[in-house]
């Protein structure tokens, strides 16, 4: 099988039972993503797959042979930081720095599937269907509420989200737009 992980492909063989974060960390030592709780409950191993935030220790490897897979060492171009890496670090919206991996690559999926019109719980009735969501605090918070922060930086967190979706919004484009990996 093939993992293509942040733009490399990886010709890998692999038990059947392997998660896709054991794979990351173990295989490929790519140790961004963590592993908390391993139940997907905590977002700690939040990856990108396809465009769309995943919790890694719930997914077999073997099934995201082919899948596009970016994990936050796949955010950067190069020396510079992708913007919602910049804004976590302005915002100093981490602490003990053990979630943020997963709290950044699971913000790009925010701001994607808000660009994309995807509704959120909190998401106004009368919003125009399919047309893109404003990110303001409360829909923050909710998108963002899979992801735990065991220090309580959440208020920065909500702030360095807001930044980014604020940022794209004044240069004319949908949040998910010009962020994404």
């Amino acid at each position: 099988m093939v993992l293509h992980v942040n733009d490399r492909a990886h010709p890998l063989t692999l038990d059947h039972r392997t998660t896709l974060l054991d794979v990351l960390r173990e295989r490929l030592g790519l140790t961004g993503a963590k592993k908390g709780c391993d139940h997907g409950q905590c977002g700690a191993c939040t990856v990108l797959v396809d465009g769309r935030r995943a919790n890694s220790c719930l997914l077999l490897a073997v099934a995201q042979d082919g899948r596009r897979i970016v994990t936050v060492e796949g955010l950067a171009e190069g020396e510079r930081l992708h913007p919602l890496q910049e804004a976590f670090l302005e915002r100093d919206a981490l602490q003990c720095g053990y979630c943020t991996p997963g709290q950044i690559c699971s913000a790009v999926g925010v701001l994607a599937e808000a660009a994309d019109g995807f509704p959120s719980h909190v998401t106004p009735a009368t919003a125009d269907p399919g047309a893109p969501v404003e990110l303001g605090e409360d829909e923050i918070r909710e998108r963002m509420s899979g992801n735990l922060c065991r220090c309580g930086a959440y208020p920065r967190i909500v702030e360095a989200v807001g930044d980014v979706s604020a940022g794209a919004a004044a240069a004319g484009r949908p949040a998910g737009q010009g962020v994404a990996p």
